[in-house]
């Protein structure tokens, strides 16, 4: 069954695509048509495309992994952020950090800064600072949660990247190029879709265009999230039924073992009468 369906991104105006002049030759496969100036993105491949890119980030939130989201333009900030947060996918919305990727260790250093000045205000240690430091601590503190407060538990390098307009994005997408880290995108016309592993072709500029696509892909990350917590759950009780199991044999031979003596005391006469006898018959021909 598709996510998407023709008529819903239609509505949304995901079909909208850069006017001629600015179009890139690379995205001709993926154009409809060209009206008014614009060119129109055909929208049966647009839901193709979706099918697959969601199949694939269900497939990665399902092995634990995280996808993250990179969104800086005005239009899908805050729907980025909104749609991230619902999956606990991490998300940059505001300045790409340069070297982000390619420096994943001194961002994490960043990160741990901020940590240290959230233990400097709860231990006391904030309050023996004079005004001027208190101030120049709480801007900084201020600064990295606005640039980095979103990756904050992202404690290794991300195993795929959802980018919202590729052109504006383009360090991000070098970056994940460079570590072969896959890359998911909203493509429009005007941009160039060869270094992009999973390709979206739509309006990449409407709220609407991106909210729709963001509402099938991170509900596909939200099942392969739910599949993988239903399979941990049925390897945790298959574990515990293998632990009973095997604490259930012990037990078994222990009460074979004390029932053992017994029979033993039983059949020991008749185990001894067994001689006496054969010597009694053969003593007179001895004789």
């Amino acid at each position: 069954m598709a996510r998407t369906n023709f008529d819903m991104l239609l509505e949304a105006g995901c079909h909208f695509g850069h006017l001629k002049r600015k179009w890139n030759p690379a995205m001709a496969p993926y154009i409809f048509m060209e009206r008014n100036g614009i060119h129109i993105i055909d929208l049966h491949k647009t839901v193709a495309k979706i099918d697959e890119a969601a199949e694939a980030l269900k497939q990665i939130a399902k092995s634990g992994k995280k996808v993250l989201f990179v969104a800086t333009k005005k239009q899908a900030k805050d729907i980025v952020a909104e749609k991230a947060t619902a999956v606990n996918m991490p998300y940059v919305i505001e300045r790409w950090p340069g070297g982000m990727l390619t420096n994943f260790p001194t961002i994490r250093k960043a990160v741990k800064k901020m940590a240290s000045i959230d233990k400097l205000m709860s231990d006391g240690t904030y309050g023996n600072l004079s005004k001027r430091e208190i101030l120049q601590i709480t801007r900084q503190r201020a600064k990295l949660e606005k640039n980095l407060g979103s990756i904050a538990d992202l404690t290794r390098l991300p195993s795929a990247l959802f980018v919202v307009d590729v052109m504006k994005e383009h360090i991000a997408v070098k970056e994940a190029n460079r570590l072969g880290i896959p890359v998911f995108a909203i493509v429009d016309t005007n941009s160039d879709p060869k270094s992009i592993d999973f390709m979206i072709p739509a309006n990449d500029d409407a709220k609407d265009s991106i909210e729709v696509i963001l509402n099938a892909c991170c509900t596909a990350i939200a099942e392969g999230l739910e599949e993988r917590k239903a399979e941990r759950a049925d390897e945790k009780a298959a574990k515990e039924q293998a632990e009973e199991a095997s604490e259930v044999k012990p037990r078994a031979r222990k009460a074979r073992k004390e029932e053992a003596p017994a029979e033993v005391v039983e059949e020991a006469p008749v185990a001894e009468e067994a001689p006496v006898a054969e010597e009694a018959e053969e003593a007179p021909a001895a004789e």
